[in-house]
């Protein structure tokens, strides 16, 4: 009896275990803002003026200048602010950059060119096995359990700018 008892533990324990969450809370201060740094391939979340989390970051896969055109593999340069969030991304977690801002719609439409969209703060896809550091297709990336801090952290409408 003593055995099936600690068997029923043992599975309840593990069951509790499995249904750990990537959906965080945080009680914190408040994040003003979102500073990008591509060239050093850091993120900050700032409050007011200081900063309280940095992260290593990826870019696109082509990160040099500005994005221009969909599918450049360029992430775009500015100030944004964080439109959206989806849970169910197929990079784990991921928060919607609101670019292309009317500037970059009429940068593209002068140069015949389509500016693309769906920029976004994400994780990595299930079975990632890429070595490079830039990979995207214009996004920023961080590890899966960074960006289950930062989707925690980051509110929508929170400001975003992305320096070279």
């Amino acid at each position: 009896m003593r055995v099936i008892k600690l068997l029923m533990m043992a599975v309840v324990l593990f069951g509790l275990a499995a249904c750990s969450t990537k959906f965080k809370t945080y009680n914190g201060e408040e994040v003003t803002g979102v500073v990008v740094q591509k060239q050093k391939r850091m993120m900050h979340l700032v409050s007011k003026d200081r900063t309280l989390k940095s992260y290593r970051i990826g870019l696109g896969f082509a990160p040099d200048g500005d994005k221009i055109r969909r599918g450049d593999g360029r992430t775009p340069e500015g100030h944004y602010r964080i439109n959206r969030r989806n849970p169910n991304s197929k990079y784990y977690l991921s928060l919607g950059i609101s670019y292309p801002n009317n500037s970059d719609r009429q940068i593209a439409e002068e140069a015949g060119d389509n500016p693309g969209g769906d920029i976004f703060i994400h994780g990595r896809p299930k079975n990632f096995d890429k070595t490079e550091r830039d990979w995207t297709a214009g996004c920023i990336a961080v590890t899966n359990r960074e960006i289950e801090e930062i989707y925690a952290m980051v509110r929508d409408g929170t400001p975003i700018s992305i320096y070279p």
